[in-house]
C-alpha cells in the first residue's frame, strides 16, 4: 500500500532572511551562502539542477556540478552533443537550482548561457583525473548504445591507449558553459510555510533590483 505521500512535510525553522541582512549584490550573497554551505560540510555541495528547454519549449532537467562562479556567471562542463547541449544550442537560456536542505536553503538562478573559451575548457579538462578524461572521450553522451559492455570495452581500449601514450585530447564536443544571471532568488525555509524569498533582477542599467516575494 502506498505511503501517505501528502502527509510528508518538514517545518523549517533554522533562520530568517530579511532585506537588510542580505548583500546588495546577489553574487556576493551567493558567495556568503556558498561559504556557509561548504563550512557545513554538505555532501556534493556543488550539485545543482540544470533546467533547459528546446526551441519548441519542451523542458528537461538534470543534476550537474558547479565548477566555478564569479560576477560573470556560473560555470559547468559537459558534452556539447548531449541532450542538454542540443537544447542549449536551440535555446540558450537555463535555470540553475541549488537545494541545501541541511541549511533549509534554496537558490534559483535564471540566465543566458554561453560556451566558455577553449582555453578555459582545456584548463579544466586537463585538471581532471585521467579516468574522467578518458570517459569524456569514450561516452557518446545521450546517444543510444547497444550495451553496458560496449561502453566498458570502448573505455578500456581508450584507457589502454592513453596509458601507452601518456596523453588524452579534449574532444571538440566537450567543454564548459557559463550561465550569466538575469534573475537570482534566495529562499530560506520558514515555519508554517512562511518562507523568506528575496529576488534580485538585473536592470537595463546593469544594477540589481532587490525585492521580497510572497512564499
Amino acid at each position: 500500500m502506498q505511503a501517505d505521500i501528502a502527509g510528508i512535510r518538514t517545518n523549517y525553522s533554522q533562520q530568517i532572511l530579511t532585506e537588510s541582512s542580505v548583500e546588495a549584490n546577489p553574487i556576493r550573497q551567493f558567495e556568503k551562502w556558498w561559504k556557509e554551505a561548504v563550512d557545513s560540510q554538505i555532501q556534493e555541495v556543488n550539485a545543482m539542477t540544470l533546467a533547459t528547454a528546446s526551441a519548441d519549449g519542451l523542458p528537461s532537467a538534470r543534476i550537474v556540478l558547479l565548477k566555478g562562479f564569479s560576477e560573470k556567471g556560473f560555470i559547468f562542463f559537459t558534452n556539447y552533443n548531449s541532450y542538454k547541449g542540443r537544447q542549449l544550442a536551440e535555446n540558450p537560456k537555463a535555470c540553475l537550482v541549488f537545494f541545501w536542505k541541511e541549511l533549509e536553503r534554496q537558490v534559483r538562478i535564471t540566465g543566458i548561457v554561453q560556451k566558455v573559451s577553449k582555453q578555459e575548457s582545456d584548463e579544466y579538462f586537463f585538471s581532471r583525473p585521467l579516468g574522467s578524461q578518458v570517459g569524456a572521450n569514450a561516452s557518446p553522451q545521450s546517444e543510444v548504445i547497444e550495451s553496458r559492455e560496449w561502453l566498458a570495452n570502448r573505455f578500456k581500449e581508450m584507457e589502454a591507449k592513453a596509458n601507452e601514450t601518456g596523453t588524452v585530447s579534449r574532444p571538440e564536443h566537450w567543454g564548459g558553459y557559463i550561465v550569466k544571471p538575469v534573475l537570482i532568488e534566495f529562499w530560506q525555509g520558514g515555519p508554517s510555510r512562511l518562507h523568506d524569498r528575496i529576488e534580485y533582477s538585473l536592470q537595463e542599467s546593469g544594477e540589481w533590483k532587490k525585492e521580497r516575494l510572497a512564499p
